[in-house]
């Protein structure tokens, strides 16, 4: 028999299509303080991750130190192109209209990066206040922290709950927590080994869009 189960969602790149706008807000604030060519490509490579451990990563890839004191000038650049630019992921609303049981998000975004991006887009009301930061916690992606940390929330077994996720960091972590994982390839960062990436990194299933989403759950006993 069908029943609920906790579904815990991604937000960047799975709820709304934020990913490539967050790559240019960086080229763009790099490039501002001194440091070109912090294209896309490099941000690819962070993708999952929080910020701290995106600075760091690019650090690593370019060289280039972002000055600690400005950091907050990220979030201000990206939050400016959410506000003009950010939409959910196609279809993304109607799944969760229909979704039933417990869901929440787990983010490595702030709480106020989460936050504005499920207003601007118009799903806010879907989570209410189950909305969870790897800012909450001691490790980011691809450590299982988070996805712990939602599933005590919401009072659930780990083994229970389902993880949606855009990145193999994200997908390592909810494998780490000992979830089930499915990969989401539906955001305008998607590239051509994307799934294959996902998979490796152990998800379960990788889908394209939410009505294969849908397939897939029901395929596990879930209505949706």
């Amino acid at each position: 028999m069908a029943r609920p189960r906790p579904i815990i969602f991604d937000c960047d790149g799975v709820l709304v299509d934020s990913e490539p706008l967050a790559a240019r807000a960086y080229e763009r604030v790099y490039e501002r303080h001194g440091m070109p060519g912090v294209h896309g490509g490099i941000i690819a490579q962070c993708v999952g991750m929080k910020q701290s451990d995106i600075i760091v990563r690019i650090k690593e890839l370019t060289g280039h130190q972002f000055p600690a004191t400005a950091d907050g000038d990220i979030w201000a650049e990206t939050k400016i192109l959410f506000t003009e630019e950010l939409k959910p992921t196609p279809g993304i609303a109607a799944f969760l209209e229909t979704l039933e049981g417990n869901r929440c998000v787990a983010s490595s975004s702030s709480v106020e990066r989460i936050n504005h991006s499920l207003a601007v887009t118009g799903l806010a009301h879907l989570f209410g206040d189950a909305i969870y930061s790897s800012s909450m916690v001691k490790n980011g992606k691809p450590a299982p922290d988070i996805f712990l940390f939602a599933a005590a929330r919401m009072g659930a077994d780990p083994a229970d709950c389902i993880v949606i996720e855009d990145s193999p960091f994200g997908i390592q972590g909810a494998v780490a927590a000992g979830m089930t994982a499915i990969g989401y390839t539906g955001g305008g960062h998607t590239y051509a080994e994307h799934g294959a990436r996902l998979t490796a990194a152990g998800a379960d299933f990788v889908c394209a869009d939410w009505q294969e989403i849908s397939r897939q759950l029901s395929g596990l006993g879930v209505p949706a």
